[in-house]
């Protein structure tokens, strides 16, 4: 089946475009462009170098996919901007190249991204995730799956946002939200768990009690981190979700929000 090609839309000759494809008036197609098969670009998408997006994704006017990095560090190495199937990338969305730091920025799979907003340089975004609108994510950050983002939030370069979090409008943070958790508040801070979400997502309420239990512990005030970490493994079961949590917090290079 052969993709329906605007005539006002301009397509690179060495750009890929797999079947089923519908691409409106106005889109620009650049060069090492890869598109895969049943995407809807409609009207004044511009692909540009090094994109690669799979199938099944609708995107929405005004949308840019892999421009260069804003990232004064960047000298035209080759990178790619990668997209992942079945995702809705609405109006004004941009998401840029990577730079030699990590060669490319990532969004995963079945993700909305609502209008405005940004991935940044070197992003790894994964599967599931709910972006509101203007929210801005800078290089090099981290997002797990079935994060919900709201609307004009801003995420500092380097942090990372774990699985299944609840960020409220417009919360800045600096620092990493490890999973299951809601954020908001300014400064941002720890507001319990996501519970709506979990609940949503089918955790046992034995499951979530013990993830509350865990930050419980976690947020004692006039301990170690390592007293912690030893209080919860003798008093919490331990499964993958609470050593999710724990590894999170570990690996965490710039610290979890309070």
């Amino acid at each position: 089946m052969s993709s329906n090609i605007s005539p006002l839309a301009y397509v690179h000759p060495e750009a890929v475009i797999g079947d089923g494809c519908e691409i409106g008036p106005f889109c620009y197609i650049d060069k090492n462009v890869v598109i895969g098969s049943n995407n809807v670009l409609m009207n004044s998408v511009t692909v540009l170098y090094g994109s690669r997006i799979g199938k099944g994704n609708v995107l929405f006017p005004g949308a840019v996919i892999g421009a260069v990095p804003q990232d004064l560090k960047f000298r035209g190495e080759e990178t790619t901007a990668e997209v992942g199937d079945n995702n809705t990338i609405r109006e004004n969305v941009t998401i840029n190249r990577g730079t030699a730091a990590k060669g490319r920025t990532i969004v995963g799979n079945n993700n909305l991204l609502m209008e405005g907003m940004h991935v940044a340089h070197d992003v790894c975004l994964g599967n599931g995730c709910v972006i509101g609108n203007s929210t801005k994510i800078a290089g090099e950050v981290v997002v797990d799956d079935f994060a919900i983002i709201s609307a004009n939030v801003l995420i500092h370069q380097f942090c990372r946002i774990g699985s299944y979090v609840m960020v409220g409008g417009g919360t800045r943070t600096g620092q990493d939200i490890p999973p299951y958790t809601m954020a908001a508040r300014e400064p941002v801070a720890y507001c319990g768990l996501n519970l709506v979400g979990l609940r949503r997502r089918g955790f046992s309420p034995e499951l979530i009690d013990n993830i509350h239990n865990t930050y419980r512990l976690l947020y004692q005030r006039g301990k170690l981190r390592e007293e912690c970490f030893a209080e919860i493994r003798r008093e919490i079961p331990m499964s993958k979700e609470i050593e999710y949590i724990l590894d999170f917090v570990h690996s965490s290079k710039r610290g979890i929000i309070k």
